[in-house]
């Protein structure tokens, strides 16, 4: 990809640019390396490759098969080789190196620590191995030359019973690293509203949380997770365009939740490359985040598994682009929306943006000045 136009950016911009990102596995982002390490360190002999390059490609073959059996015996794999907390420690370190190292500024790292007991480590040492494997993560990053901070959200799933357990624990640890609650899983058959206790707590205790909402069962699911539960950002949300009509001579015309959502600024943590393998979109081109951003919801741009997906916070913007033709001014837009949107305090949001976000995308949008002005300056030595 060349840039032709003012702001248009190329691959290397995007990659360059400061990103935020606020939906993010742990456990489907993992290196196709680390898993075989690990599974050989372990005596997991279950991997369907055993040589890395090979099992990353089956990872993504198996995400995009349209099969939901495999789609989540990718997790199982993943999820297996994380029972000790050397492991964990690991994963999370590398998770923070490799978004650092993809201009990822801000990160958090949701995860469900009832899924990684089966080992014999309890709820707390989950969480404290995945906090201080961010941290060693965050150093590595800094001694590299580069910049990141990663919270983590605890997830609970919406077909267990652990959900106020969970929540619990994400309160306890608030203070550790742990910047909010989620809760993950199928949502047809399993509502929001049956955690209603968790969420309840959570708004107690003046909490934050999001909840996967809007994925793949549509409006009912984000009005229960909106109305009933309280939720402060929607994972997904992008069964929200259902609500949206499209006149043909082109009008706009929006339903009270759409409106709704849009009105009170709710943030839609929404993944375009993930959501095309879920079958919410055909196509990039195709993708409800074109109409949403135009209609100016806050909309912010993620991973969701980049294992899974193959995929990046630059890959994201790269397609996003190529489809929409979308700007630095785009780019920026989004992750302000992303910042804005981060469950951390909002003096450390509001310096993030004006400190690092902002100078950052000013200094590449004076890029293409300078090239201009180079282009245009060896014109000139070449017509004399």
């Amino acid at each position: 990809m060349t840039s032709q136009t003012p702001n248009v950016p190329d691959s290397d911009q995007i990659r360059r640019a400061p990103k935020v990102l606020l939906h993010d596995h742990l456990d489907g982002g993992l290196r196709p390396g680390t898993i075989v390490e690990l599974a050989r360190a372990q005596g997991y002999d279950s991997l369907p490759e055993t040589e890395a390059d090979k099992l990353g490609i089956w990872f993504r073959e198996a995400a995009d098969s349209g099969s939901l059996e495999r789609y989540l015996e990718t997790f199982a794999h993943t999820c297996a080789v994380m029972q000790t907390r050397d492991a964990l420690f690991r994963v999370a370190a590398e998770c923070a190196e490799d978004l650092a190292e993809d201009g990822v500024v801000y990160a958090e790292i949701r995860y469900a620590p009832e899924q990684h007991l089966e080992g014999g480590l309890t709820l707390e040492e989950v969480v404290e191995a995945v906090n201080e494997g961010f941290r060693e993560g965050e150093r590595v990053a800094r001694a590299n030359g580069h910049r990141i901070r990663v919270g983590a959200l605890l997830t609970a799933m919406r077909h267990a019973a652990r959900a106020l357990e969970i929540a619990e624990l994400a309160n306890s640890y608030r203070d550790q690293g742990v910047v909010g609650f989620d809760i993950a899983g199928a949502e047809a058959g399993f509502p929001p509203t049956r955690h209603l206790d968790a969420f309840e707590y959570l708004k107690r205790e003046n909490n934050h949380f999001t909840i996967h909402a809007g994925e793949a069962f549509g409006l009912p699911s984000i009005w229960q997770a909106l109305q009933w539960c309280g939720a402060d950002r929607l994972g997904h949300g992008v069964r929200i365009i259902d609500d949206i009509e499209v006149a043909e001579d082109g009008s706009v015309s929006l339903g009270r939740l759409a409106s709704y959502v849009r009105d009170k600024r709710v943030p839609l943590e929404m993944c375009p490359t993930s959501n095309l393998q879920t079958g919410a979109a055909a196509s990039y081109a195709e993708h409800p985040i074109g109409l949403l951003r135009k209609l100016h919801f806050r909309i912010t741009v993620n991973t969701d598994n980049r294992l899974m997906s193959g995929t990046s916070m630059t890959g994201e913007f790269e397609r996003l682009t190529e489809a929409f033709g979308y700007t630095l001014d785009d780019m920026q837009w989004f992750t302000v929306n992303a910042m804005k949107s981060a469950f951390i305090p909002f003096d450390e949001r509001l310096a993030m943006i004006n400190d690092v976000v902002k100078p950052g995308y000013a200094a590449l949008k004076s890029e293409w000045l300078f090239r201009q002005t180079a282009v245009t300056s060896g014109s000139a030595v070449s017509a004399g």
